[in-house]
Protein backbone atom coordinates (compact mmCIF):
# COMPACT_ATOMS: atom_id res chain seq x y z
CA UNK A 1 0.00 0.00 0.00
CA UNK A 2 2.86 2.24 1.25
CA UNK A 3 4.72 1.23 -1.89
CA UNK A 4 1.77 2.17 -4.59
CA UNK A 5 0.83 5.32 -2.51
CA UNK A 6 4.95 6.58 -3.42
CA UNK A 7 4.49 5.61 -6.84
CA UNK A 8 1.69 7.65 -7.58
CA UNK A 9 3.32 10.80 -6.20
CA UNK A 10 6.88 9.85 -7.86
CA UNK A 11 4.33 9.58 -11.46
CA UNK A 12 2.95 12.97 -10.13
CA UNK A 13 5.76 14.45 -9.88
CA UNK A 14 7.55 13.06 -12.39
CA UNK A 15 7.54 16.11 -15.19
CA UNK A 16 8.81 18.37 -12.14
CA UNK A 17 11.56 16.18 -11.50
CA UNK A 18 12.39 15.56 -15.23
CA UNK A 19 12.68 19.66 -15.22
CA UNK A 20 14.90 20.15 -12.36
CA UNK A 21 17.50 17.29 -13.07
CA UNK A 22 19.93 18.81 -15.18
CA UNK A 23 20.03 21.57 -12.56
CA UNK A 24 20.79 18.95 -9.60
CA UNK A 25 23.36 17.32 -11.89
CA UNK A 26 24.77 20.65 -12.64
CA UNK A 27 25.04 22.20 -9.17
CA UNK A 28 26.34 19.08 -8.00
CA UNK A 29 28.51 18.50 -10.51
CA UNK A 30 30.08 21.88 -11.14
CA UNK A 31 29.25 23.57 -7.77
CA UNK A 32 29.07 21.72 -4.59
CA UNK A 33 31.42 18.93 -5.62
CA UNK A 34 33.81 21.13 -6.30
CA UNK A 35 33.57 23.43 -3.78
CA UNK A 36 33.79 21.06 -1.28
CA UNK A 37 36.62 19.51 -2.85
CA UNK A 38 38.78 23.20 -2.83
CA UNK A 39 37.99 22.78 0.81
CA UNK A 40 39.72 20.02 1.39
CA UNK A 41 42.59 20.83 -0.70
CA UNK A 42 43.27 24.00 1.06
CA UNK A 43 44.52 22.17 4.15
CA UNK A 44 46.49 19.78 1.35
CA UNK A 45 49.74 20.53 -0.61
CA UNK A 46 48.81 19.44 -3.60
CA UNK A 47 50.46 19.94 -7.13
CA UNK A 48 48.22 18.17 -9.56
CA UNK A 49 51.03 15.88 -10.82
CA UNK A 50 51.00 13.80 -7.08
CA UNK A 51 48.35 12.95 -4.49
CA UNK A 52 47.39 15.63 -2.17
CA UNK A 53 49.41 15.77 1.05
CA UNK A 54 47.66 16.96 4.09
CA UNK A 55 49.47 19.48 6.05
CA UNK A 56 46.89 21.20 8.07
CA UNK A 57 46.96 24.81 8.09
CA UNK A 58 50.22 25.78 6.55
CA UNK A 59 48.51 27.39 3.91
CA UNK A 60 47.03 29.67 5.86
CA UNK A 61 49.79 30.62 8.34
CA UNK A 62 52.24 30.99 4.93
CA UNK A 63 49.59 33.51 3.37
CA UNK A 64 49.35 35.75 6.51
CA UNK A 65 52.85 35.55 7.86
CA UNK A 66 55.46 34.57 5.18
CA UNK A 67 53.91 35.37 1.44
CA UNK A 68 54.67 39.48 0.88
CA UNK A 69 52.79 39.16 -2.73
CA UNK A 70 49.58 38.32 -1.03
CA UNK A 71 49.58 40.93 1.24
CA UNK A 72 50.41 43.45 -2.08
CA UNK A 73 47.63 41.61 -3.84
CA UNK A 74 45.28 42.46 -1.02
CA UNK A 75 46.01 46.00 -1.21
CA UNK A 76 45.81 46.36 -4.72
CA UNK A 77 42.49 44.56 -4.83
CA UNK A 78 40.81 46.98 -1.63
CA UNK A 79 42.42 49.93 -3.85
CA UNK A 80 40.79 49.01 -7.08
CA UNK A 81 37.14 48.14 -5.16
CA UNK A 82 37.47 51.08 -2.98
CA UNK A 83 37.78 52.97 -6.27
CA UNK A 84 36.15 51.19 -9.14
CA UNK A 85 32.79 50.60 -7.39
CA UNK A 86 31.95 54.21 -6.54
CA UNK A 87 33.22 55.52 -9.63
CA UNK A 88 31.19 52.88 -11.94
CA UNK A 89 28.04 53.26 -9.93
CA UNK A 90 28.33 56.71 -9.62
CA UNK A 91 28.59 57.43 -13.58
CA UNK A 92 25.56 54.83 -13.87
CA UNK A 93 23.46 56.89 -12.19
CA UNK A 94 24.82 60.01 -13.82
CA UNK A 95 23.80 58.46 -17.51
CA UNK A 96 20.58 56.85 -16.14
CA UNK A 97 19.28 60.65 -14.88
CA UNK A 98 20.24 61.76 -18.05
CA UNK A 99 18.51 58.85 -20.22
CA UNK A 100 15.11 59.29 -17.75
CA UNK A 101 13.93 62.15 -20.03
CA UNK A 102 11.47 61.76 -22.89
CA UNK A 103 13.07 62.00 -26.45
CA UNK A 104 12.45 60.79 -29.20
CA UNK A 105 15.90 58.95 -30.09
CA UNK A 106 15.84 57.80 -25.91
CA UNK A 107 16.35 53.69 -26.87
CA UNK A 108 18.60 54.68 -29.72
CA UNK A 109 20.72 56.35 -26.54
CA UNK A 110 20.11 53.50 -24.01
CA UNK A 111 21.24 51.00 -26.24
CA UNK A 112 24.31 52.88 -27.43
CA UNK A 113 25.20 53.46 -23.30
CA UNK A 114 24.47 49.61 -22.89
CA UNK A 115 27.01 48.70 -25.84
CA UNK A 116 30.29 48.95 -23.56
CA UNK A 117 28.26 46.46 -20.96
CA UNK A 118 28.06 43.41 -23.65
CA UNK A 119 31.66 43.34 -24.83
CA UNK A 120 33.20 45.45 -21.69
CA UNK A 121 34.45 42.30 -20.21
CA UNK A 122 35.91 39.99 -23.07
CA UNK A 123 39.43 39.62 -24.44
CA UNK A 124 39.01 42.02 -27.59
CA UNK A 125 38.40 45.00 -25.44
CA UNK A 126 41.17 44.15 -22.94
CA UNK A 127 43.49 44.17 -25.87
CA UNK A 128 41.61 47.24 -27.31
CA UNK A 129 42.01 48.89 -23.95
CA UNK A 130 46.02 48.19 -23.97
CA UNK A 131 46.19 49.74 -27.35
CA UNK A 132 44.61 52.69 -26.22
CA UNK A 133 46.90 53.46 -23.07
CA UNK A 134 49.89 52.79 -24.80
CA UNK A 135 52.58 55.00 -25.20
CA UNK A 136 51.85 56.17 -28.37
CA UNK A 137 48.13 55.22 -28.10
CA UNK A 138 45.16 57.48 -28.60
CA UNK A 139 44.70 58.54 -24.47
CA UNK A 140 48.37 59.89 -24.87
CA UNK A 141 47.94 61.75 -27.84
CA UNK A 142 44.73 63.33 -26.32
CA UNK A 143 46.89 64.23 -23.77
CA UNK A 144 49.25 66.04 -25.56
CA UNK A 145 46.89 67.24 -27.43
CA UNK A 146 45.73 69.58 -24.77
CA UNK A 147 49.03 70.22 -23.50
CA UNK A 148 49.44 67.61 -20.84
CA UNK A 149 52.87 65.19 -20.42
CA UNK A 150 51.81 61.77 -21.60
CA UNK A 151 51.76 58.94 -18.52
CA UNK A 152 53.69 55.76 -18.87
CA UNK A 153 50.45 53.92 -18.23
CA UNK A 154 52.74 50.31 -18.65
CA UNK A 155 55.55 51.79 -16.37
CA UNK A 156 53.88 53.21 -13.28
CA UNK A 157 51.69 50.79 -10.78
CA UNK A 158 49.73 53.46 -10.19
CA UNK A 159 48.95 55.09 -13.33
CA UNK A 160 48.52 51.00 -14.45
CA UNK A 161 45.90 50.39 -11.53
CA UNK A 162 43.84 53.70 -12.64
CA UNK A 163 44.09 51.77 -16.44
CA UNK A 164 41.86 49.17 -15.15
CA UNK A 165 39.84 51.41 -12.62
CA UNK A 166 38.82 53.37 -15.84
CA UNK A 167 37.92 50.11 -17.74
CA UNK A 168 35.57 49.18 -14.55
CA UNK A 169 33.76 52.30 -15.02
CA UNK A 170 33.45 52.16 -18.61
CA UNK A 171 31.72 48.85 -17.97
CA UNK A 172 28.54 50.76 -16.71
CA UNK A 173 25.69 49.49 -18.51
CA UNK A 174 24.20 46.81 -16.50
CA UNK A 175 24.17 48.96 -13.02
CA UNK A 176 22.57 51.69 -15.68
CA UNK A 177 19.37 50.06 -16.23
CA UNK A 178 19.10 49.10 -13.23
CA UNK A 179 19.02 52.41 -11.96
CA UNK A 180 16.77 53.33 -15.04
CA UNK A 181 14.34 51.19 -14.25
CA UNK A 182 14.49 52.72 -10.77
CA UNK A 183 14.30 56.15 -11.77
CA UNK A 184 10.92 55.18 -13.97
CA UNK A 185 9.15 53.63 -10.71
CA UNK A 186 9.58 57.12 -8.78
CA UNK A 187 6.05 58.92 -8.91
CA UNK A 188 6.36 61.93 -10.45
CA UNK A 189 3.42 63.55 -8.01
CA UNK A 190 6.57 63.79 -5.61
CA UNK A 191 8.54 65.45 -8.41
CA UNK A 192 5.36 68.01 -8.54
CA UNK A 193 4.62 68.51 -4.87
CA UNK A 194 8.35 69.56 -4.37
CA UNK A 195 8.47 71.79 -6.95
CA UNK A 196 4.88 73.66 -5.90
CA UNK A 197 7.30 73.65 -2.66
CA UNK A 198 10.08 75.76 -4.25
CA UNK A 199 12.65 72.81 -4.07
CA UNK A 200 15.48 72.94 -6.51
CA UNK A 201 17.04 69.88 -8.54
CA UNK A 202 19.57 69.36 -5.96
CA UNK A 203 16.89 69.74 -2.83
CA UNK A 204 14.43 67.12 -5.11
CA UNK A 205 17.60 64.79 -6.03
CA UNK A 206 18.50 64.39 -2.51
CA UNK A 207 14.99 64.08 -0.40
CA UNK A 208 13.59 62.36 -3.21
CA UNK A 209 15.35 60.34 -5.80
CA UNK A 210 18.09 59.58 -3.62
CA UNK A 211 15.99 57.84 -0.68
CA UNK A 212 13.54 56.65 -3.02
CA UNK A 213 16.49 54.95 -4.86
CA UNK A 214 18.27 53.59 -2.09
CA UNK A 215 17.21 49.94 -2.35
CA UNK A 216 18.29 50.06 -6.06
CA UNK A 217 21.49 51.35 -4.92
CA UNK A 218 21.85 48.42 -2.35
CA UNK A 219 21.67 45.93 -4.99
CA UNK A 220 23.95 47.39 -7.75
CA UNK A 221 26.17 48.07 -4.33
CA UNK A 222 26.32 44.46 -3.44
CA UNK A 223 26.39 43.04 -7.01
CA UNK A 224 29.43 45.77 -8.62
CA UNK A 225 31.45 45.00 -4.77
CA UNK A 226 31.42 41.42 -5.64
CA UNK A 227 32.16 41.43 -9.54
CA UNK A 228 35.28 43.79 -8.26
CA UNK A 229 36.42 41.62 -6.53
CA UNK A 230 36.20 38.55 -8.77
CA UNK A 231 37.53 40.83 -11.53
CA UNK A 232 40.55 38.63 -13.71
CA UNK A 233 40.22 39.02 -17.25
CA UNK A 234 41.33 43.32 -17.65
CA UNK A 235 44.14 42.85 -15.41
CA UNK A 236 45.40 39.30 -17.06
CA UNK A 237 45.12 40.23 -20.98
CA UNK A 238 46.54 44.27 -20.37
CA UNK A 239 49.48 43.39 -17.97
CA UNK A 240 50.09 39.36 -19.99
CA UNK A 241 48.87 37.41 -16.95
CA UNK A 242 52.07 39.09 -14.32
CA UNK A 243 50.36 41.80 -12.79
CA UNK A 244 52.95 44.16 -13.61
CA UNK A 245 54.85 47.01 -13.45
CA UNK A 246 56.41 46.38 -9.76
CA UNK A 247 52.90 44.02 -8.92
CA UNK A 248 50.88 47.09 -9.36
CA UNK A 249 48.00 45.20 -11.07
CA UNK A 250 48.62 42.15 -9.43
CA UNK A 251 44.39 41.52 -8.45
CA UNK A 252 43.60 38.87 -5.79
CA UNK A 253 42.07 36.87 -8.65
CA UNK A 254 45.32 37.17 -10.77
CA UNK A 255 47.87 36.24 -7.99
CA UNK A 256 45.28 33.07 -6.64
CA UNK A 257 45.30 31.93 -10.70
CA UNK A 258 49.36 32.21 -10.98
CA UNK A 259 49.47 30.17 -8.04
CA UNK A 260 47.32 27.54 -9.30
CA UNK A 261 48.02 27.38 -12.84
CA UNK A 262 51.59 29.28 -13.19
CA UNK A 263 53.06 27.58 -9.84
CA UNK A 264 51.10 24.50 -10.02
CA UNK A 265 49.89 25.25 -5.91
CA UNK A 266 46.57 24.01 -6.07
CA UNK A 267 45.80 23.85 -2.29
CA UNK A 268 47.74 27.40 -1.51
CA UNK A 269 45.21 28.79 -4.24
CA UNK A 270 42.17 26.81 -2.59
CA UNK A 271 43.10 28.39 0.75
CA UNK A 272 43.33 32.09 -0.88
CA UNK A 273 40.11 31.27 -2.62
CA UNK A 274 38.42 30.34 0.65
CA UNK A 275 40.08 33.38 2.40
CA UNK A 276 38.71 35.15 -0.55
CA UNK A 277 35.01 34.02 0.15
CA UNK A 278 35.13 34.89 3.77
CA UNK A 279 35.66 38.50 2.96
CA UNK A 280 33.14 39.06 0.18
CA UNK A 281 30.95 37.40 2.57
CA UNK A 282 31.51 38.97 5.44
CA UNK A 283 31.49 42.73 3.00
CA UNK A 284 28.71 41.44 2.20
CA UNK A 285 27.13 41.11 5.33
CA UNK A 286 28.12 44.53 6.62
CA UNK A 287 26.40 46.32 3.75
CA UNK A 288 23.19 44.43 4.97
CA UNK A 289 23.47 45.19 8.20
CA UNK A 290 24.28 49.07 7.79
CA UNK A 291 21.61 49.18 5.12
CA UNK A 292 19.13 49.91 7.58
CA UNK A 293 20.01 53.33 8.54
CA UNK A 294 20.52 54.63 4.70
CA UNK A 295 18.24 52.32 2.32
CA UNK A 296 14.18 53.35 2.53
CA UNK A 297 11.84 50.76 1.94
CA UNK A 298 8.58 52.27 1.20
CA UNK A 299 5.49 50.47 3.94
CA UNK A 300 2.12 51.19 3.77
CA UNK A 301 2.47 54.19 6.58
CA UNK A 302 5.19 55.96 4.09
CA UNK A 303 7.87 55.31 6.82
CA UNK A 304 10.63 52.52 6.81
CA UNK A 305 9.51 48.88 6.37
Amino acid sequence: MRWRRLRRIFAEQAVGYAFVGPFIVGFLAFTLIPVAVSFYLSWTEYDVFSPPRWIGADNYEKMFTDDPKYWKSVYVTFSYVAASVPLRLAFALFVAMLLNTSTRAIGVYRTVYYLPSIIGGSVAVSIMWRNLFGDDGVVNKALQALGLEPVRWFGDPTAALWMLILLSVWQFGSSMLIFLAGLKNIPSIYYEAAQVDGAGPVQRFVRITLPLLSPIVLFNLIMQTIAAFMTFVPAYIITKGEGSPLDGTLLYSLYLFRQAFVFSHMGYASAMAWVMLVVVGALTALLFVTSRYWVHYEAKGGGRA
